[in-house]
């Protein structure tokens, strides 16, 4: 028969560490019981990092007609862990998971709404993990495109990297903008 221990405070009996149990031992608490935390929990659970958000703060000029060209998110919001780089606008997660990504850019064909069609990459090292696109070729009258994707991906936390591509026909500027134009990734607690 278990015993039981009535008391309403435990406190160490010198220093300043509690240990509850023996390593190996399952501390449990039962069903309809509230823990309470007035201090600082480590160790429980998971967090979402590395984590990362860039953008783009100056418009790329001179995009060729129809090529894949790799999105400038120059600018970091944050970056947890300092994995991305915004030299080579690479994220390089240095902990094995799953990540969750998205991207974003404005295709901005100039004065004229003749903005037929726009399409954003995000991929893994050099292989496509999702796509999307805009497609103005019924009715070109735009004269920008917006396209934005978003996926979950694996990555080993040493080698993989994810790096943005983006192509409009025809030609000309990928638009800049904290709003509009991003890349972001964070981990998945699983």
């Amino acid at each position: 028969m278990a015993s039981i221990l009535k008391v309403d405070k435990l406190d160490p009996q010198s220093g300043t560490d509690l240990e509850i149990g023996t390593s190996g031992d399952t501390i449990t608490i039962p069903s309809g019981a509230t823990i309470v935390n007035s201090g600082t929990a480590t160790g429980f659970g998971g967090d979402n990092t590395p984590a990362f958000h860039a953008y783009s703060s100056a418009d790329q000029t001179s995009i060729s007609d129809g090529v894949f060209t790799t999105i400038e998110f120059g600018t970091e919001l944050y970056d947890s862990d300092g994995c991305y780089d915004t030299g080579t606008f690479k994220f390089t997660p240095t902990t094995a998971g799953k990540y969750f990504t998205y991207a974003s850019f404005v295709a901005d064909s100039g004065s004229s709404p003749t903005l037929s069609t726009a399409g954003i990459t995000i991929e893994k090292n050099t292989t496509d993990v999702t796509y999307a696109f805009v497609d103005h070729r019924g009715n070109v009258t735009g004269q920008s495109g917006f396209p934005n994707a978003m996926t979950t991906v694996d990555m080993d936390g040493s080698s993989d990297y994810l790096i943005v591509k983006g192509y409009m026909s025809p030609g000309g500027t990928f638009a800049s903008g904290a709003y509009v134009t991003y890349f972001g990734a964070y981990k998945l607690i699983t």
